[in-house]
C-alpha cells in the first residue's frame, strides 16, 4: 500500500501536472470503488467541468479541491497508483498514446478510473485488487467525513514535535499499555501515514523489536523512535517512495520509486542484516509480516 512518501509524492507532482486544469469527462470500469454516491451518473455530472484549484494530502488521502467548492478524495489502498499522460480507449482497455514508455509498463494497465481534462491530458487510476476509495463531496463536509476526521497527527507536520510524539505515547500507555509498537505505528488513529514497509525501518533503525509493548519503551527508546520516524519518511519522499511486489506504487509518470533499492528489511527474511550479518526473520501481526533482525532488535 503506498504510505506517507508514496502520496506526498504524487500530491507533489500532481500540482506541477493538473492544478489549473478544468474535468472534462470521467470514465470508470469499477463502481465500487465510488464511495460516495449510490447514483454513479451524478457523481459523473458532479465532477465535470471542475477546475482544479488545489491539491493536499491528509494521511495516505489525496484531496483534490475543485471549484465550486468540492473535493475529491483518493485513497489508493493496497495497490492503486495515479498515472498522467493520454490514453486511447480500444474495446475495455486504455492503451497509451506514444510519448510515454513508462506507460506500457504491465503494472501500469489495471486502468479503473480516469480524469479527463479540457487540454486533452488525463489522470488514471491503475489499480491492480480494485480496492482504491473514491469520494466526492462538497467543502464544507470535510471534517464529518470519517476517513479524515480520526486520523492521527501528521508525522511530517511541524507540528509534530518530540514533546508532542511523547504526548501521544504518554495517552497511548494510559489507555493501552500492552499495546505493540508495531501495531502502534500501523493505527491511523494515532499517528498517519505510516503503513507496513516504513513501520519496519523505523524500528529496525531504533533497533527495537516490533513486538516490544508501549509500555516497555524507554524514553530513549522514543528519541529514537522518533528520529526515525522523521529520517525514515523523508528519505523515502526524496528517493521517489518504494514499489516492492507486482501492481504496486508507481509514479505519475509510471516509474517505480527509488528508495526500493535503499530498504534495509522489509521483505528480506532469511537475508542477512547489513548490520550485524544475522538472518533476517519474519512474524505476522494478523495478516501482515514484520520483518527483524533478531539480534539488532531484541524483545
Amino acid at each position: 500500500m503506498p504510505e506517507l512518501p508514496e502520496v506526498q509524492i504524487i500530491v507533489n507532482s500532481l500540482k506541477k501536472k493538473i492544478l489549473g486544469l478544468t474535468t472534462r469527462d470521467i470514465w470508470f470500469d469499477w463502481p465500487k470503488s465510488i464511495k460516495s454516491h449510490r447514483d454513479k451518473n451524478q457523481f459523473r455530472k458532479l465532477l465535470k467541468t471542475r477546475k482544479i484549484i488545489g491539491i493536499s494530502r491528509k494521511g495516505k488521502n489525496i484531496l483534490v479541491e475543485l471549484s465550486g467548492k468540492y473535493i475529491l478524495l483518493i485513497h489508493l489502498k493496497l495497490t492503486g497508483h495515479l498515472l498522467y499522460g493520454k490514453w486511447k480507449l480500444k474495446g475495455k482497455n486504455w492503451i497509451p498514446l506514444p510519448g510515454n514508455k513508462e506507460l506500457n509498463d504491465p503494472d501500469n494497465k489495471y486502468i479503473h478510473f480516469v480524469v479527463i481534462f479540457s487540454n486533452g491530458t488525463m489522470l488514471a487510476l491503475s489499480d491492480l485488487r480494485k480496492f482504491a476509495k473514491i469520494m466526492l463531496f462538497p467543502l464544507g463536509e470535510i471534517d464529518e467525513i470519517e476517513d479524515l476526521k480520526k486520523l492521527g497527527p501528521d508525522p511530517m507536520n511541524q507540528k509534530f514535535t518530540f514533546n508532542a510524539f511523547k504526548d501521544i505515547m504518554s495517552g497511548v500507555i494510559k489507555k493501552r499499555p500492552k499495546l505493540k509498537i508495531k501495531q502502534l505505528l500501523l493505527d491511523q488513529n494515532i499517528i498517519s501515514g505510516i503503513g507496513n514497509i516504513y513501520s519496519d525501518e523505523i524500528l529496525y533503525r531504533s533497533k527495537i523489536h516490533p513486538q516490544k509493548t508501549a509500555n516497555k519503551l524507554t524514553p530513549a527508546n522514543l528519541k529514537n523512535i522518533y528520529k526515525a520516524i522523521r529520517l525514515i519518511l523523508r528519505k523515502a519522499t526524496r528517493n521517489k517512495g518504494s514499489t516492492v511486489g507486482y501492481g504496486d506504487y508507481r509514479d505519475l509518470e509510471g516509474k517505480p520509486g527509488g528508495y526500493s533499492k535503499l530498504i534495509q528489511i522489509y521483505g528480506r527474511e532469511n537475508k542477512k542484516c547489513f548490520t550485524c550479518k544475522t538472518l533476517i526473520k519474519r512474524i505476522k501481526f494478523g495478516s501482515r509480516s514484520s520483518y527483524f533482525c533478531p539480534k539488532c532488535q531484541k524483545l
